[in-house]
């Protein structure tokens, strides 16, 4: 119950600040989603989630910094007990394992997830290339939705390096799911889900 009231109240708060309003380019892909976005705020992650409507917002989870999200306080309650975030080490000497194996096992009980496949913030606009992650994700899950979204305002709402946001009005631009053709290349793949979410950004319909 209380992480129900909590979450509502982190929907509001988040709407009230930057808006996060869902604009579906194309019809909600059905089952279950992988929405992958540029990367340029920690207010990232709680704007596509507050713009999903509730009950895909309540089968998604986000994946999500450690290094950020761990923190003692409400960061970590917020993070662990209602976003459900998957936390994953960035640095390369605390990853004592593969970073994606909690991401597969999310994936495998039927989780929807939230991805940033930059790996990092940026300050820009559109998005730096692509980690290979998402290759990774989709050679796994075939069945997986693949969504692309495009925030349209919060690399200048909460750029990296700053701690208290700007309330600039966000939309949350979400494509057509990645269509899955046989012998793709991971270059190919990447270079085309990053297409996808460019042309969001660049208000064209996104590449199938």
């Amino acid at each position: 119950m209380m992480e129900r009231l909590a979450a509502a109240g982190l929907v509001g708060f988040t709407r009230l600040l930057v808006g996060a309003r869902a604009d579906w380019r194309a019809p909600p892909a059905q089952g279950q989603c992988l929405y992958f976005a540029n990367h340029s705020s920690h207010l990232d992650t709680l704007a596509i989630w507050s713009a999903l409507d509730p009950p895909r917002r309540a089968a998604t989870r986000p994946v999500a910094a450690r290094d950020y999200w761990d923190k003692p306080g409400l960061r970590t309650y917020f993070s662990g007990r209602v976003l459900r975030a998957i936390l994953i080490e960035r640095r390369r000497d605390a990853q004592a394992a593969d970073p994606l194996i909690p991401v597969f096992a999310a994936l495998e009980q039927g989780d929807s997830l939230i991805l940033f496949p930059e790996g990092t913030r940026a300050a820009e606009r559109l998005p730096q290339p692509f980690r290979g992650g998402l290759h990774r994700i989709a050679e796994a899950f075939p069945q997986l939705s693949l969504v692309p979204a495009y925030l349209d305002t919060l690399h200048r709402s909460l750029p990296k390096g700053s701690h208290i946001p700007l309330p600039l009005y966000c939309n949350v631009r979400f494509g057509a799911a990645l269509a899955r053709p046989a012998g793709e290349t991971r270059a190919e793949f990447l270079a085309r889900a990053h297409a996808a979410v460019v042309n969001l950004a660049e208000g064209r319909e996104a590449s199938a």
